[in-house]
C-alpha cells in the first residue's frame, strides 16, 4: 500500500498523486493507492494519516510531497516506515510562518485559515533529524522554486538521496521515478 501525502493546501487530485494511481491501476494494483484529503490543521492532518496506517493490513509506504515529505518524516519515524519525500519542507513551521493567513485550496475554491496555532504544531513535532535514515529516500529538484534542495540535502545527509539539476516544486520526473519508489 502507498500513503500519499499531498503538500500544503493540495489534495488528492494534485498531479503526483494522481499519477501514482494511473501508474498503479495500469499494473492493477490500483487498491494499494491510498490518499486522503488533508485538513489545513498539521496535527488533524498527522491524527488522520496515524488511522490510516493504524487500520492498514500491512504497513504502508509513504510518499510525501512538501509538507507532505514533513508528514511523512514524521510518521516514518513514528511508525518505522519507509518513506519517500519529494521536495520535502523541512522544518516546515520556519517554513510555512509566512503562510499565516487565508489560504486558496490548489484544486478547489475553498478558502481555510492558516494559524501561529497551526505553525506552533508543526514545530512541535518537528525532528532535529531523521529517526530512521535508512528508511527515508529524499528526491529533490534543484530548481525548486518553493523550497530550499541543499536544506533538504543537508537535513537528510544520512538517508537515500536522489537530487537531479533542474526541474522545479512539482518535481518534474515524478512519472520517470515511479518503478524506483515501488522498489524502495
Amino acid at each position: 500500500m502507498f500513503l500519499f501525502i499531498h503538500g500544503f493546501t493540495s489534495s488528492s487530485q494534485s498531479t503526483k498523486a494522481q499519477q501514482l494511481r494511473n501508474w498503479l491501476t495500469l499494473q492493477g494494483r490500483e487498491n494499494e493507492w491510498v490518499c486522503p484529503d488533508l485538513p489545513i490543521d498539521p496535527a488533524e492532518a498527522i491524527a488522520m494519516l496515524s488511522e490510516i496506517i493504524e487500520q492498514a493490513p500491512r504497513p504502508p509506504k509513504l510518499v510525501g510531497s512538501s509538507l507532505g515529505g514533513f508528514y511523512a518524516t514524521v510518521l516514518a519515524a513514528r511508525y518505522n516506515l519507509k518513506a519517500v519525500v519529494i521536495n520535502p519542507a523541512v522544518h516546515a513551521g520556519l517554513v510555512l510562518r509566512q503562510a499565516i493567513g487565508p489560504q486558496k485550496s490548489w484544486h478547489s475554491e475553498e478558502l481555510m485559515e492558516f494559524t501561529q496555532a497551526h505553525v506552533d504544531s508543526l514545530n512541535a513535532m518537528d525532528l532535529l533529524a531523521p529517526a530512521e535514515p535508512d528508511n527515508i529516500f529524499l528526491m529533490a529538484e534543484k530548481d525548486d522554486e518553493t523550497l530550499d534542495w541543499q536544506a533538504a540535502g543537508d537535513y537528510y545527509r544520512d538517508c537515500h538521496q536522489l537530487i537531479f539539476r533542474g526541474g522545479n516544486h512539482s518535481f518534474t520526473r515524478f512519472q520517470e521515478v515511479l518503478e524506483l519508489i515501488d522498489r524502495f
